[in-house]
């Protein structure tokens, strides 16, 4: 059964998220990567942000998906909700290669570009906002 409270504590986690990002959208790829501090904040939270999306994702596909076939990659999980009718599917390819960024900082790569980085931040408060609208959208539609 879809759960309706997961969901949008979920989101509301993430558009707090995408506040505090928000902080830090008008730094330049200099002053992110002279400061670690400011470097491991962003980099935190464009995790936090991806990560929380896609367990919003895989929650949504196995309540509501389970007539599709499983979804074995977390960017496929983004394209899976097109296929559900959450959001277009011009929109699902764009927002799913974010996980490639939140893979890349999960898994600790060392050459994460600060220019990808940098660049990340607007399209995550942009992307993500309007994830956060499609979501609950979708649950409005219950």
């Amino acid at each position: 059964m879809l759960d309706s409270d997961f969901v949008k504590r979920k989101i509301g986690l993430i558009q707090d998220e995408l506040m505090r990002l928000g902080e830090f959208a008008n730094l330049t790829i200099d002053e992110i990567a002279k400061d670690y501090r400011t470097q491991a904040i962003v980099e935190r939270l464009l995790e936090r942000i991806i990560g929380r999306a896609v367990d919003i994702n895989q929650h949504l596909i196995a309540e509501c998906g389970a007539h599709l076939e499983t979804v074995r990659k977390y960017r496929d999980t983004f394209l899976r909700l097109a296929d559900l009718e959450v959001y277009p599917h011009e929109f699902a390819t764009q927002i799913a290669p974010s996980v490639g960024l939140r893979n890349a900082l999960v898994h600790d790569y060392n050459d994460i570009d600060r220019e990808v980085l940098q660049k990340s931040i607007g399209e995550a408060i942009a992307e993500f906002n309007d994830y956060t609208k499609y979501i609950l959208a979708f649950l409005e539609k219950g």
